[in-house]
């Protein structure tokens, strides 16, 4: 068994993050700060799903607890295709609460986030798909941990979360268009 910590998976990722930053940077031989902020946004929105969508949430004695990977227990996967089966399948209703509005309020800052840095997402088609690329990804990639669910559950509240934000950025938007006018 391999056991993955937080601090681990947020240093890989931060090392594959600036790789491509520098990369971008020598190869545009100029680094816009303001772009460079922007996309700081997106690594904040990546670390802290990372810890809420691998990492199980409780602490032990104020520790984050590792992700679990072992190769003889990958199947069968543990994954959920049928909506809203197990969606209030908890023990308390503090439970349901964390599990219906932490799936959701995590990915209201990608929502906003990602409009505003990513130019291309120019259609609301375009920007929904990209929410609900980004919560399947995270989706897939819990598949071979046998501590992780796979749950489309998660899918549609994460990509209400996503929306929301969306539909956050798209009201400010308009706000601040309307007082330019």
């Amino acid at each position: 068994m391999i056991r993955i910590s937080y601090g681990a998976m947020i240093l890989a990722v931060s090392i594959i993050w600036c790789m491509i930053r520098v990369i971008v940077a020598l190869r545009n031989k100029r680094v816009n700060v303001v772009r460079e902020l922007q996309l700081l946004l997106v690594y904040v929105c990546i670390v802290v799903i990372i810890r809420f969508t691998f990492c199980p949430f409780e602490t032990v004695d104020g520790k984050i607890q590792p992700l679990l990977f072992d190769s003889e227990r990958i199947l069968p996967l543990r994954i959920n295709l049928i909506p809203f089966v197990y969606l209030f399948d908890y023990e308390t209703v503090r439970e349901i609460m964390l599990n219906l509005l932490g799936n959701s309020l995590m990915f209201v800052p990608v929502g906003i986030v990602y409009p505003i840095v990513y130019k291309k997402l120019n259609t609301h088609v375009k920007v929904i798909a990209a929410g609900i690329g980004f919560s399947l990804a995270i989706e897939l990639l819990q598949l071979p941990f046998f501590d992780r669910v796979s749950d489309v559950d998660d899918l549609i509240l994460n990509s209400l979360g996503y929306l929301l934000g969306y539909l956050i950025y798209l009201l400010v938007k308009r706000i601040k268009t309307g007082r330019r006018a």
